[in-house]
Parts: structure tokens; sequence; C-alpha cells
């Protein structure tokens, strides 16, 4: 009777902490998308010069790093959304060259962000759902977004735009794979901090919607 006692007690512990972490991840993402959405008008408002791969990269990695060391103090919760705003200011610059250089560029982001927040809801909802473990993908998300990432800067440096779109739809499968591993991660405890967990799914909503984007306008804008 005390066995089964005991793990009715570390169950209902398991499945406590469990929706505890789901519920602050998706408070502070919505938060930190509400903080880089603001970031990012300002940015557009005031018309601010996107400040370069380099130093987007530079502060991109070193924010993160930051993160990551403060992921257990609430110093972390500081740290995302430094991240986050900061990403937020380098999207600004982005939208506006959409919207400027195309007759149909605010439709453009539209239907981006709708598009995003329509995959994320819908991923997340799968694997809140069915419960399935995504855990296997790890090392092929690992792999796909590391030549990913690297064949983005050879596009960008060498300025090849067929390779440019072959990235972009390569990030749009990854980053989906990432959301149901995340989520998944979460729900089976391959992820306990939600401050990270927060950061994973802000970056994969980030370059989801810059990747969606990209395709558009390639393949549906008009100059």
């Amino acid at each position: 009777m005390n066995q089964s006692t005991n793990a009715t007690v570390r169950q209902g512990t398991a499945v406590f902490a469990t929706n505890k972490l789901i519920r602050n991840t998706y408070i502070l993402l919505s938060l930190t998308l509400l903080f880089s959405a603001a970031t990012a008008g300002i940015s557009m408002v005031a018309n601010i010069p996107h400040p370069g791969l380099v130093i987007t990269l530079v502060g991109y990695f070193g924010l993160l790093f930051l993160v990551q060391a403060l992921r257990n103090s609430v110093w972390g919760i500081v740290s995302v959304f430094a991240l986050t705003g900061f990403m937020g200011l380098t999207l600004g610059p982005i939208l506006n060259l959409y919207i400027s250089h195309f007759a149909n560029g605010t439709q453009l982001v539209m239907t981006a962000l709708g598009g995003t927040g329509a995959i994320f809801v819908g991923l997340s909802a799968y694997a809140l759902t069915t419960r399935k473990d995504f855990s296997f993908m790890a090392g092929f998300l690992f792999a796909g977004i590391l030549v990913a990432f690297l064949a983005g800067i050879g596009a960008a440096i060498f300025a090849l735009p067929i390779l440019s779109l072959v990235v972009s739809a390569m990030f749009v499968l990854l980053m989906s794979g990432l959301i149901l591993y995340q989520t998944s991660a979460m729900i089976h405890g391959g992820e306990t901090n939600y401050i990270l967990a927060t950061v994973t799914l802000y970056v994969s909503i980030y370059n989801l919607f810059t990747s969606l984007l990209h395709l558009l306008a390639m393949f549906s804008g008009r100059d």
C-alpha cells in the first residue's frame, strides 16, 4: 500500500512539475515575443540600420552564452529579454527592407507572421496532445542546423541567392522539427529549465518567421 501511495505521489509531483514548466515557458515566451516585437517596431520607426552579420552573430551568441550561464537565477530572465530585445532590433531593418523593396511587402510580412503562428501552434498542440517522444530527432536537428547555419553564412558572404533559398527551406523544416523536439523534451523530462526552453522556442519562431518571409518574397513578391 505504501509503495503504491508513494508511486502515486511521485507521479503527481512529476505531472505538477511538468505542467509548471510548460506554463512558465509559454508565459515567458509570450512576454519575450511581445518585447521583441516592440523593439522591432522601435527599430523600424527609428529606421535603425542593420548592424551587419558579424555584430549580429557576436551579439546573438554572446547573449546566448549569458543566458546559459545565468539560467538558474533571476538574472537569467533579464538575459532572455536582452537576447530577444536585441534580436528584435536586428529584425526591424529586415522588415523595413522587405516593406520598402516589395509592392506587397506588408502583405508578405503579415503572411509570414500568420504562417509562423499557425505552424508553431499546430506543432505545439500536436506534441502536447499526443505526448509523443521526439528525442530521437536530437542528432539530426543538431547536424542539420549546423550545416544550414554554415551554408547560410556562405550564401551571405558570397551572395549566392539559390543557396540562400535552399537554406531558408532547410530552416523552415529544421525549426519545425525543433519546436516538436523542445515541446516533447518539456513533457518527457528532457528539459527542466523554462528559461532555456523559452530561448529554444523563441529562436525557432524567429528563424521560422524570417525563413518563411524570405521564401514568400522570392516566390510571390512583387518588386
